[in-house]
């Protein structure tokens, strides 16, 4: 029995490993999560948002961006509010960077948070509407050079928010 124990456990570890799988009627099914993942992959995600902001802004005015999230689902959909313009700027959720390449500081405060993010963190958007919000962003970045800038939004894994463009300005003397 003793020499029987190692052969089972090969045995099994071996099964366990091959590609295929059984679906609840039995069948053997060799390509089942590829199927899956690919269709999931090739349907948009029902909530997304857009930046935009001016495309010029003189030194010394606001830096506002507008952010807008869309619900295009037939029900309420929810994101988590954090690492979006949606809460006060207590997280760096956008990446702002010189025409040179060179990442502009966040001087803002950084928050800690709790996980998973508690009910209160998410807000809900009704089917077929939008919710928009404008933020300064000199309030949490350090903008001070004239020259064009780049902004990215780089927080969809925490909020849940796919913002696929990128917003560009020129902070020029008035």
């Amino acid at each position: 029995m003793k020499n029987l124990l190692p052969l089972i456990a090969a045995a099994i570890l071996f099964a366990s490993c091959s590609p295929s799988t059984r679906n609840a009627d039995g069948v053997n099914s060799t390509d089942s999560v590829a199927s899956t993942t690919d269709s999931t992959l090739s349907t948009a995600k029902p909530l997304f948002a857009t930046m935009k902001i001016s495309n010029k802004i003189n030194v010394g005015d606001s830096v506002k961006l507008k952010f807008t999230v869309y619900n295009t689902a037939d029900s309420v959909q929810t994101f988590c509010k954090w690492h979006t313009p949606f809460e006060p700027l207590i997280s760096k959720y956008l990446d702002i960077k010189s025409e040179s390449g060179e990442e502009v500081d966040y001087r803002g405060a950084m928050a800690k948070r709790i996980m998973p993010p508690p009910a209160d963190s998410y807000i809900k958007v009704n089917p077929g509407d939008s919710l928009s919000v404008n933020v300064d962003l000199l309030k949490g970045y350090n903008i001070s050079k004239p020259g064009k800038y780049a902004i990215s939004y780089n927080a969809q894994n925490m909020s849940g928010l796919v913002v696929k463009d990128s917003v560009v300005f020129v902070y020029a003397k008035p």
